[in-house]
């Protein structure tokens, strides 16, 4: 079977999620979980229920809106994030909610929560709590700095964006830090997550045990931060913000066209001899500043200036084939709408359509899939989706907890669920 094939059965299939998180970094792990074919157990509070909700824009009856029209507006924040996922309501802050939480989490293999530190073990719900409820159980935290760190707060994408010093990645010396369009903290995490999830699974199928998971915002996003050796780069004088550019893989990076901008790769000789052919410049290739990559780094500034007055003069197209033809890497630079349509990443659900379930829309709304092909598994979610807070309440419940209909009845009313 190629990998494009795909079976009827999902990687994670059997396995059960009890997913306490809200915003975009903990609902997307578990996003994830449930693409890869875990069932996923979405719990909400009662009033409000996840923050995503009030995110603009909306979609329903008149199409997607900036504020909410009708209550059957839907959040495409929420529209996208709940996807594939069973809707649960429970008051964690009610007395009675400790017991309710137990009672879940032994029929649950993972727990993710995204609090900020130290809240769920106040609320009853950490990880000792769910350790004592099913021994097995696998418990990730997902928080800005550490579920044990000393230091906390609220840790939003460009909070943790500040703190990590990606936003001094880009841009050019003297220019303001520049904030990532992509909430790369809130992504970048919980990869982590579901990686160290996955790995604890394999762990407890050796020694029957589960443990407890703890991913840090921070410490995600640093870590590929520190990728680059900023220091190193300092010390040989080599400036760390040189804007559209890598000045010490040059030429590397954007360059401006007629009508857009291209990026292209031309780091090693093969490559620059091609671009200077494209070019027109051949003459480069003996020039003393640029005959080989030691020098062309050392002269990086003198030679973006002249690839920039070349491309300025040519539309982007024109650009692109020219180096093609020399077997240059070279792409247009493109906006997220067109690149979201590629047919490449659409071939292979990496984006996926989304729609309100009961309205239609003109646009053609696309959202994350799971870019993973599995030879032997498929990926893709549920036909679920929580719209309304607790909407599958009884289902759940009594599936997982044996609750009969009078329980939940009267935990209703106390205000728990």
């Amino acid at each position: 079977m190629s990998i494009t094939e795909n079976s009827q059965q999902r990687p994670l299939e059997g396995l059960r999620v009890l997913d306490l998180t809200r915003a975009l970094a903990g609902p997307y792990a578990t996003l994830l979980l449930a693409g890869l074919g875990a069932e996923v157990i979405k719990l909400e509070d009662p009033v409000g229920g996840d923050l995503a909700r009030e995110n603009s824009p909306y979609v329903g009856r008149d199409g997607v809106v900036v504020e909410r029209r009708h209550a059957d507006d839907i959040s495409i924040s929420h529209l996208t994030r709940a996807r594939g996922k069973h809707g649960i309501s429970l008051n964690l802050k009610h007395p009675d909610a400790k017991a309710v939480f137990a009672d879940l989490v032994k029929g649950c293999d993972i727990v993710v929560e995204n609090f900020t530190s130290g809240t769920a073990d106040r609320l009853g719900v950490g990880y000792a709590a769910a350790k004592e409820a099913n021994p097995r159980v696998i418990y990730c935290s997902l928080s800005g700095f550490g579920a044990n760190g000393s230091e906390g707060g609220k840790a939003m994408d460009v909070i943790i964006q500040a703190l990590s010093g990606a936003m001094y990645t880009s841009g050019a010396p003297g220019e303001p830090p520049v904030r990532m369009g992509v909430p790369m903290a809130d992504m970048l995490a919980p990869v982590f997550a579901v990686i160290g999830i996955l790995a604890a699974l394999e762990q407890r199928h050796r020694t029957g045990e589960g443990q407890h998971i703890d991913v840090s915002m921070l410490g995600a996003l640093t870590s590929f931060v520190a990728i680059e050796n900023w220091s190193a780069m300092a010390a040989a004088g080599m400036p760390s913000r040189t804007g559209l550019t890598v000045q010490r893989l040059s030429p590397f990076g954007v360059f401006e066209c007629a009508d857009g901008y291209i990026a292209l790769v031309a780091v090693h000789d093969k490559l620059a001899a091609g671009l200077f052919r494209a070019m027109g410049q051949e003459a480069l290739l003996q020039h003393p500043q640029f005959a080989t990559r030691d020098a062309r780094v050392a002269n990086a500034t003198e030679l973006e200036a002249r690839i920039n007055a070349w491309s300025r003069q040519l539309p982007v197209a024109e650009v692109v084939a020219a180096l093609e033809a020399q077997g240059v890497p070279v792409a247009p630079v493109r906006h997220p709408e067109d690149a979201l349509v590629d047919p490449r990443v659409v071939a292979r659900n990496e984006t996926m359509p989304i729609a309100h379930p009961s309205y239609s829309s003109d646009i053609d709304l696309r959202t994350a899939g799971i870019p993973i092909l599995f030879s032997g598994a498929r990926t893709g979610f549920d036909p679920v989706l929580p719209v309304a807070i607790g909407e599958h309440n009884g289902d759940v419940y009594q599936r997982l907890t044996g609750y009969t209909p009078e329980q939940l009845q009267r935990l209703k009313q106390q205000g728990v669920i």
